[in-house]
């Protein structure tokens, strides 16, 4: 099932070289009919939405906006077991963001003032999918670090949402519901319509269609980042339960046929096994054709000689989720750069992320976590310097402003200066 490469053999620098570059998803393919579905709802809003919800999820909703006090009636008959967990999980994930609260800084040097304000952003829209399966997760996930960070209007945008997740919309604090999906909803949201008001941000995964979408309303509103297939790394030693990895490695290729469920080993034998206890669970998993195929198009496990070479191969594939299944995790961390969701050690499934543990579970893909970070409170505030010159301050600096400006050439700036210090 897995491809299994050794380091030193044939193959093995080629593989890892061209698993690293694997966010290079080919947007380009559905770009121009994303671009007719926004051009459609920024000219004819609410009817080009519900024309295109029909095409494509085969309904057309009554209403795009649910009424405030039915969704939260909807969200109230479920049942209590699930609602628990709920609210379990969402306390845990609002509990952990709210040490990323930045209450911004000022300070003083010699009679200049300085500081940086932090501010939430108007309205966020979260989205969460309604295609391979359902996500109250990610409602949590997306919606409390948004509540965390202040903002007032959090747009909830998801295609024919179930009573769990508007439970999950509840507990999470958002304010209002949108029954429409895909690339439509994008933008909604982004240029806004009769019935549905514009945003500042957008957040959340979702298939090409929705990530195309988001990439073409960028600059409009912001977005979080461009999600591809989910996907994880375990970093196994010989003392890893192959049983455990394999179902680390299935726990996320069963998301999506694209998914990439990838695995560094010290061993052919260790090898052998995870790959073998692959086939075997793959047998008894209720989405097997999904998880399956993602196996066959996307599975790798790597054979390499220490765990130097691991730290290395795990930087190279800067995975979404990596799951260090080893007897000393945190030597092990300290081996590794890019990474999303670190999971330490062999009691630590990356499920717990998935739900329950804290740190929300929207994070970079295909990569991109070499430069970018996990879904937090801090992607739903902006940032405002302050200055403020004392009559003194300006008088001492200005011929170090004035003589930056006129090497600019820009005289003007260098007026502004001198005319406070002859006043």
């Amino acid at each position: 099932m897995l491809r299994i490469y050794e380091q030193g053999e044939p193959g093995y620098e080629d593989t890892l070289a061209s698993l690293s570059r694997r966010g290079d998803e080919d947007l380009a393919r559905v770009e121009p009919e994303v671009r007719a579905i926004l051009d459609a709802v920024r000219d004819r809003g609410d009817e080009a939405v519900l024309e295109y919800t029909e095409r494509f999820d085969g309904r057309r909703p009554q209403s795009l906006v649910l009424d405030s006090d039915a969704w939260r009636a909807e969200a109230r008959t479920v049942d209590p077991a699930v609602r628990q967990a709920l609210e379990e999980a969402g306390e845990r994930i609002r509990r952990y963001h709210e040490h990323q609260r930045d209450p911004g800084f000022r300070y003083e040097e010699g009679g200049i003032e300085l500081g940086q304000r932090v501010r939430p952003v108007a309205a966020a829209a979260v989205y969460a999918p309604g295609g391979k399966a359902r996500y109250p997760s990610t409602v949590l996930m997306t919606a409390i670090p948004a509540t965390v960070a202040g903002v007032e209007r959090i747009v909830l945008i998801t295609p024919n949402p179930s009573p769990e997740i508007l439970a999950a919309a509840e507990v999470a604090g958002v304010t209002e519901v949108v029954d429409a999906g895909g690339a439509q909803a994008i933008g909604a949201v982004a240029y806004g319509t009769e019935s549905i008001t514009r945003v500042d941000k957008v957040v959340g995964p979702g298939n090409i269609y929705v990530a195309c979408a988001k990439r073409l309303v960028f600059g409009l509103v912001d977005i979080d980042s461009i999600a591809g297939p989910s996907e994880i790394l375990v970093v196994a030693d010989d003392g890893a339960d192959p049983e455990i990895v394999a179902a680390d490695l299935l726990s996320q290729a069963e998301h999506d046929e694209a998914a990439y469920p990838l695995a560094v080993v010290l061993s052919r034998q260790q090898a052998d096994a995870v790959d073998a206890a692959v086939a075997r669970q793959l047998d008894t998993l209720p989405r097997k054709a999904i998880a399956e195929e993602s196996v066959r198009n996307n599975g790798y496990c790597f054979v390499v000689k220490d765990l130097d070479e691991a730290g290395r191969a795990a930087t190279t594939l800067a995975a979404e989720h990596l799951s260090l299944s080893v007897a000393d995790p945190e030597a092990m961390l300290a081996k590794i750069g890019a990474a999303g969701a670190i999971f330490l050690g062999y009691h630590t499934p990356e499920a717990a992320g998935d739900y329950a543990a804290g740190p929300s579970h929207v994070l970079p893909t295909g990569g991109a976590v070499r430069f970018a970070s996990p879904l937090g409170v801090y992607d739903f505030v902006v940032r405002s310097s302050l200055i403020r010159y004392s009559d003194a301050a300006i008088r001492g600096q200005a011929g170090l402003l004035e003589g930056l400006a006129r090497l600019e050439g820009l005289e003007g700036h260098a007026r502004a200066v001198s005319l406070r210090r002859s006043k």
